[in-house]
């Protein structure tokens, strides 16, 4: 960024007076206490937010790099730390969550509702012979049911894995086989948008695949009251095993170190990762980044709108907030049903202070406002918000304008935060107390964590230069392996010829003047799709699936104004190539075979059908040139190592 290209935005002054992190010396001040003994640091602060069974006397373990291990004599339980921690202190009667249905019907729960309705769902758990360590998948929708699911199985030691409700049943048998998982928590449907959308049918599917047999009990929530089968044996409604039991459960005191849960994310391979988090390293990220990035106080009503299937539902739903004793939003629905007004409307209702949204659909918001001012931000009372943040992808100067004047009136802070499924919580973010904001830039990294810009052999480049992220020193919430392939772990995020470092896996820049990174996109095959990350290698592998169809496919991504990023597939059938109404028809066959097999957010935007792939003489598929393409670009790379350099001009064709 030039220096006359560069806005700034400060702080605003009542905030910072208020801030828990007031003033950029303030910030300055806690990097400092990092920096001068890293291990008091984050010591400290696991004390102050974490109550401990058995309090830990070594901070961090570096002995088995890049193993870490944090607090890892301490013992605790997350789910007494989010529930009967809050409840002793007085804040039984606070709500904690309120829960706002798809068609508008509103629920509140309080933190001693939800402390006992969570403790009923552990019992059940436990009179099922789940115990410690024992894997859980949930697959539902947003819910006080999915919270509470996650937080029971937090209660007994078992190592819970949301997989998205959108997610196929080959996806979904793919998570179960992978975690081993002895139960799955449902429910008959979900509702979003009007409609009920199956979930228990998607389960039947996933296992009547085979490679699931580790299940012994599907227990089934009722949403919609549709009809579904049960196994006689396996399935179970989860109110029988529930709401019968005890509304007290004692919690199972773990090591620091015990696995919370396993959450899967593409990888440039075929095999979603299984990425594992810790449960004291973990917990004290999200209560921390929840307390200092969104400034959350007391009298906060804090809405993320993430599903629970994608860590930010994790970190800023299920743990951060309640942790500390927060009051949050459940949102079941989407932003645009039964209009575009929605997110507004829910704002205005709630009194909702701290809002934190993606830029995707920041975005599809603009474009609806701006056709109709019925749904434009202006003809709500927002005037409750103070704190706005943006998650899942750089959001771009514009829609943060818009945000910021639209939604904010020009007043709220807007935290934009990198982080990753594999980070557990934020690690590049404003405090918005503290720093000033330049529209498009996450800014500068969180108190304590040391992130860095450097070349492919670990070396430092300079502010300016483009190059990898890499976090420097381990964290207290980092991944601690993928589940099952410690050696895929070294190899994913700690390459050797980059020093020790952890590599994110994006690249960045900093500016020369202020020193703000600004995050330039991947530097895998990995797509980032709606702040959700899809691996090329997946979608190919699912296209030529389709084996009566397709010889081979490539997948690229693209720019796209409201998702971020496009997936387009290059594909090559096992028949002429096609053109028009016919090229139409098959592009759609493959689209839906994709949603099949992974997902609907994984259908290519755009499919596109040659002879061939650019390849080399040796066969490498040349994905550069096809970006190139994709994006609308004339070729001006060197292809004299095409074997046939006319497939570019068939595949450049509007086919």
């Amino acid at each position: 960024m030039s220096e006359t290209s560069i806005t700034i935005y400060n702080p605003p002054a009542d905030l910072v007076a208020s801030a828990h992190v007031a003033g950029f010396a303030a910030y300055e001040a806690l990097c400092k206490e990092a920096e001068a003994d890293y291990g008091a640091y984050w010591g400290r602060l696991a004390r102050e937010l974490i109550s401990w069974k058995k309090p830990f006397t070594q901070t961090l373990d570096e002995s088995n790099a890049p193993f870490f291990k944090w607090f890892a004599d301490g013992t605790l339980n997350v789910s007494y730390n989010c529930l009967d921690r809050n409840v002793e202190r007085g804040l039984g009667d606070k709500t904690a969550i309120i829960f706002e249905a798809d068609g508008g019907e509103v629920t509140k729960v309080t933190y001693s509702q939800l402390l006992a309705k969570v403790s009923q769902i552990a019992n059940g758990l436990r009179s099922l012979g789940i115990k410690k360590g024992d894997r859980v998948v949930i697959y539902i929708a947003m819910s006080i049911d999915g919270v509470a699911a996650m937080q029971a199985c937090a209660r007994i030691g078992a190592i819970h894995s949301v997989v998205f409700g959108g997610f196929s049943a080959q996806s979904l048998r793919d998570r179960i086989n992978d975690t081993g998982a002895v139960a799955v928590i449902t429910a008959d449907c979900q509702v979003r948008g009007g409609k009920q959308l199956p979930l228990k049918s998607i389960v039947d599917d996933a296992i009547a695949m085979g490679g699931c047999e580790s299940v012994q009990n599907v227990l089934v929530v009722k949403r919609g009251g549709n009809a579904i089968s049960m196994t006689a044996g396996r399935d179970k409604w989860m109110a029988d095993v529930a709401d019968a039991q005890p509304t007290t459960c004692e919690p199972e005191w773990v090591e620091a170190e015990h696995p919370l849960f396993l959450l899967y994310t593409s990888g440039s391979t075929g095999k979603p990762k299984g990425v594992q988090h810790s449960s004291g390293g973990y917990l004290l990220h999200a209560a921390l980044t929840t307390k200092w990035t969104f400034d959350l106080k007391a009298d906060d009503v804090f809405w993320c709108t993430a599903d629970i299937g994608w860590v930010t539902g994790h970190s800023y739903i299920t743990y951060g907030p309640l942790a500390l004793g927060g009051t949050e939003i459940v949102f079941e629905g989407v932003p645009t049903y039964p209009d575009a007004g929605r997110f507004w409307k829910m704002i205005q209702d709630h009194k909702v202070s701290v809002f934190y949204t993606a830029p995707t659909a920041i975005r599809s918001l603009i474009k609806a406002a701006e056709a109709n001012d019925a749904v434009h931000p202006k003809s709500y009372d927002l005037s409750s918000l103070r704190i706005l943040g943006s998650v899942g992808e750089p959001i771009n100067p514009a829609a943060w304008e818009w945000y910021h004047q639209h939604v904010g009136g020009g007043r709220c802070p807007i935290v934009d935060t990198f982080w990753q499924t594999e980070t557990g919580g934020h690690m590049i973010t404003p405090l918005p107390g503290a720093t000033p904001l330049v529209p498009g830039s996450c800014t500068l990294p969180f108190p304590g964590i040391t992130t860095a810009i450097v070349d492919e052999t670990g070396a430092d480049v300079p502010n300016g230069s483009g190059g990898i992220l890499v976090v420097k020193k381990p964290w207290p919430s980092m991944i601690r392996t993928i589940w099952g392939d410690n050696e895929r772990f070294v190899k994913s995020y700690y390459p050797a010829e980059l020093k020790g470092y952890y590599l994110a896996g994006d690249g960045a820049i900093r500016d020369e003047k202020t020193g703000y990174f600004t995050i330039t996109g991947r530097i895998d095959d990995v797509l980032n799709v709606s702040g959700h990350r899809m691996g090329t290698m997946e979608i190919e592998s699912a296209l030529v699936s389709c084996t009566d169809l397709v010889a081979e496919a490539a997948v690229v991504g693209r720019p796209d104004d409201t998702t971020g990023e496009a997936i387009c597939a290059f594909v090559v059938l096992k028949r002429p190539r096609p053109t028009g109404d016919e090229a139409k028809a098959i592009a759609k066959i493959l689209r839906d075979h994709v949603g099949k097999e992974i997902g609907p957010i994984a259908k290519p935007k755009d499919i596109r059908f040659g002879d061939n792939l650019p390849k080399t003489r040796s066969g490498k598929i040349m994905r550069r040139l096809l970006r190139s393409i994709a994006k609308g670009e004339a070729i001006t790379q060197d292809t004299s190592t095409l074997e046939n350099p006319a497939i570019l001009d068939q595949l450049a064709e509007n086919n």
